[in-house]
């Protein structure tokens, strides 16, 4: 299937838009009640951050398509040398606040992109990491998405689907002076997610639902002009409004099309999730 710029940023933005709604909403997360400054949001269950991590996971993920060269929709790939968050949907989200189809103003999605990417490439020092599996202590510094990622493989495989990210932990290892072969690797593997889910991820969790709902706003802000364009009331049936959109100039593929129309009907309910800052004891460590 091949789509134009125009179609592959309406199904890219429903995409996202769509993942962020499965990470941050009240059936992970508890309530906030009316405070939205300040704030620690907390998981409903351990289960519930477990899943949290695991869709974050799929959003960190760069985007494949088994068997093929070629991307889904037509969408290009990152160059080899990007940086870590290229490998991502924000190097979608990137590419479109610096040459948008479906509005002009990104000046509020830009930055939470970049603010993002800049935190998630970000190394982190964590003291003391006891490994008690291996009798190892270590002080390691590892950038958050690396370990957000692997994480995200454990909570969501099993041992034995769990190969590459056992290899990532041994050279993890390695690049901080403590050898072990792949066998202890995946001995280790509950102690990394203890550490690394259970703490670290846990501290950040709140941090990262802040990011991921500022983009979401930042989403709506920016298509906000669009939908207005676009929306028009066909007729009233039963005391209730009808509607439809005006497609714009080059959203023809059927799939587009009902990308498009989903995407404006998201703009139309806005984001149910408030804007919230997060507090900043939740943001000087790790």
């Amino acid at each position: 299937m091949k789509f134009n710029p125009v179609e592959q940023e309406a199904i890219v933005l429903n995409a996202i838009w769509l993942m962020i709604d499965e990470i941050v909403n009240f059936a992970i997360f508890m309530p906030i009640g009316a405070k939205t400054e300040d704030v620690a949001l907390m998981p409903r269950t351990s289960e519930t951050r477990q899943i949290a991590h695991i869709l974050l996971g799929d959003f960190l993920s760069p985007l494949v398509s088994r068997g093929k060269d070629d991307l889904p929709f037509g969408l290009p790939k990152p160059p080899r040398e990007s940086r870590q968050s290229d490998f991502s949907f924000l190097f979608y989200l990137r590419r479109i606040a610096a040459d948008p189809q479906l509005g002009n103003e990104t000046a509020a999605l830009a930055p939470i992109v970049e603010a993002f990417s800049a935190w998630l490439e970000q190394d982190t020092h964590i003291e003391k990491v006891w490994l008690p599996s291996i009798e190892v202590e270590v002080d390691l510094d590892i950038a958050r998405m690396t370990w957000i990622k692997i994480c995200a493989d454990i909570g969501k495989h099993s041992f034995a689907r769990l190969e590459g990210n056992v290899r990532k932990i041994v050279d993890i290892l390695q690049a901080h002076g403590k050898s072990i072969d792949e066998g202890m690797g995946y001995t280790v593997l509950p102690e990394f997610w203890e550490w690394f889910h259970d703490h670290l991820f846990a501290y950040h969790l709140s941090t990262i639902a802040e990011f991921l709902n500022n983009i979401r706003w930042a989403i709506y802000e920016y298509l906000r002009p669009e939908f207005s364009r676009a929306y028009h009331v066909t007729g009233i049936v039963s005391g209730a409004e009808m509607y439809a959109f005006h497609y714009p100039d080059g959203i023809e593929a059927p799939l587009a099309k009902t990308m498009y129309w989903g995407l404006m009907n998201m703009v139309r309910a806005k984001p149910y999730f408030p804007r919230f800052t997060v507090t900043s004891s939740l943001k000087s460590r790790f």
